[in-house]
């Protein structure tokens, strides 16, 4: 996989990027990525430290997630400055962001977030309008091949092997992924479906002969996370109950998966499974995904038919800010992508990556030393 130049990220460089309400762990995971983002990188505790220092619309707020913390918002309007949305890419580390590994990629979002369909976001805008070069495209179809290759997904945390479900064969295989319920994508983009729960009803509602596998989220699974469906409760819709293999491993030996708003969803998309959806994730409306839910405002706005590929530009190219923190540089997907399947392959050999994956106490140990260091900075 040859890697190509990345697209640069803003068309400008801010004067002051002034990042409001973040957590002290979370700054300093994140200012190494954000500090070459801007001439300078500011953090503050709440909307009106960022107000005495008099924005104005050269500089950028930022804060994380859809929602604005108190009064930064109105601040932005009243002082005419542009602000940055700021999430975790698609394909983020080896290990979870609950137990406060930092991410390999972010998204800095200037007109919403891509979780968050109430408003049109960057990548909605790229996915609506955008012209898509040929060698973009064949960029996208070489991306998407390493990441099928390689196994990749958003985590890269779970075993690999191959499922093998007693019961499965001659039947149709509908994979439904669980997801953390207080999710921002769920609360956001799903209005009759919003647990679990409803969602595996809905699954065997919609497929009454089918072997459905439940996969629960691995931030819900390790304890960090709300969404635990009771395993008697799931049994009564899924045939089985998959704790220990990689989604992926999932996605592959299934024929179609259910989601609400999951990166499941995505992964089982660059795939070529059959999707079905009941909110409003970033990928659907498209003409790729069955939505069983289109009330949505997002529906009424994605017009555009898209293939695969420029589903996958815009997503994946497009859309996030990579980072290399060897070099201490941003760069392109390619080269986060081939550096996460290496430190997988690696932690996986040496049995590394079980103990990133299991282990309560070892993993408070490890989040631990993170906020040492944090509040040591």
């Amino acid at each position: 996989m040859t890697a190509s130049p990345p697209i640069p990220h803003a068309a400008f460089q801010p004067r002051r990027l002034i990042c409001v309400g973040f957590r002290r762990w979370k700054q300093y995971n994140l200012a190494p990525i954000l500090a070459p983002q801007a001439e300078s990188l500011l953090f503050v505790r709440d909307a009106a430290a960022a107000a005495r220092l008099k924005p104005g619309p050269q500089d950028r707020l930022g804060w994380w997630s859809a929602t604005a913390p108190d009064g930064v918002a109105e601040l932005a309007r009243e002082s005419g400055t542009p602000a940055w949305r700021i999430e975790d890419g698609f394909y983020r580390s080896v290990g979870l962001g609950s137990d406060l590994i930092p991410p390999a990629s972010l998204v800095l979002d200037g007109s919403g977030i891509y979780f968050d369909p109430r408003q049109p976001s960057d990548l909605e805008t790229i996915l609506q309008t955008a012209g898509f070069t040929p060698e973009e495209l064949d960029r996208a179809r070489t991306l998407r091949r390493y990441i099928i290759e390689q196994g990749l997904t958003k985590y890269n945390l779970e075993p690999r092997g191959a499922a093998c479900w007693p019961g499965a064969e001659g039947r149709p295989v509908l994979l439904v992924p669980g997801q953390v319920e207080d999710d921002a994508s769920i609360r956001l983009g799903c209005s009759a479906i919003r647990t679990n729960a409803a969602l595996l009803q809905q699954a065997r509602i919609a497929a009454p002969d089918a072997y459905i596998v439940y996969k629960p989220h691995p931030d819900v699974m390790s304890g960090n996370r709300k969404g635990r469906v009771a395993l008697n409760e799931a049994a009564l819709w899924a045939d089985h109950i998959e704790k220990d293999l990689s989604v992926i491993s999932c996605i592959n030996a299934a024929d179609e998966v259910h989601v609400m708003t999951s990166q499941a969803g995505f992964d089982a998309l660059l795939r070529g499974k059959r999707v079905v959806t009941y909110g409003q994730p970033f990928y659907a409306g498209w003409g790729l995904t069955e939505d069983r839910d289109t009330s949505g405002a997002a529906f009424t706005r994605r017009q555009r038919r898209l293939s695969l590929d420029e589903l996958t530009a815009g997503a994946l190219l497009r859309y996030p800010l990579y980072w290399d923190a060897n070099r201490g540089a941003p760069v392109p997907c390619e080269t986060v992508l081939r550096q996460l399947a290496t430190r997988r392959d690696a932690l996986e050999r040496e049995g590394g990556l079980e103990k990133l994956r299991l282990g309560f106490w070892r993993r408070q140990i490890r989040k631990a030393a993170v906020l040492i260091k944090a509040m040591a900075g």
